[in-house]
């Protein structure tokens, strides 16, 4: 991703955590990722690590408007178990996908150009959460407003996510 392109997502991203109401300094650094697939827009996310520890991680995420976190699932890892995480939303829907019942055919979510098996549809609006499970696929899309979610889950070690789309790159 090119500096000015990371620069001004940085910038949007902190322009809905005010939306959101939350609060992050100019000194806290956002992360941009674009998961290599040179589609930010589209495919990517935002976020901001408050702590993360051997046993606990926080996080603010923000979506742009319909763009999605790739399917993923957080993997054992060095005999440890994987990320077990809760969201909830502070701003916009957000349009979750888990295993379980469901047909891409009957999502309200627009379909990302990038790999997906799940289809189990979760929508969340504003005060409302949802747990995910240690290997558990899933992935989830910001409805037109775009979306910030505060993540809260034991360790996180986005390094070794597994992604059903082999062309991802973390």
């Amino acid at each position: 991703m090119k500096k000015e392109m990371y620069e001004n997502a940085e910038k949007r991203a902190r322009e809905f955590y005010k939306k959101a109401h939350i609060t992050v300094l100019d000194t806290e650094p956002i992360e941009i990722a674009d998961f290599g697939k040179d589609d930010f827009e589209n495919i990517g996310l935002s976020l901001c690590v408050y702590i993360n520890t051997e046993r606990v991680c926080a996080k603010e995420m923000v979506l742009f408007p319909h763009q999605t976190c790739p399917e993923h699932k957080h993997v054992k890892t060095n005999g440890k178990e994987g990320k077990e995480e809760t969201f909830r939303v502070r701003y916009g829907t957000v349009y979750l996908y888990v295993e379980g019942e469901g047909k891409k055919e009957d999502i309200k979510a627009k379909l990302p150009n990038t790999d997906t098996s799940v289809y189990h549809e979760i929508i969340l609006h504003p005060g409302e959460q949802y747990t995910i499970y240690p290997n558990t696929l899933h992935w989830f899309q910001a409805g037109s407003e775009g979306a910030v979610i505060s993540e809260f889950s034991t360790r996180s070690t986005d390094e070794t996510d597994v992604f059903t789309d082999k062309s991802i790159i973390r």
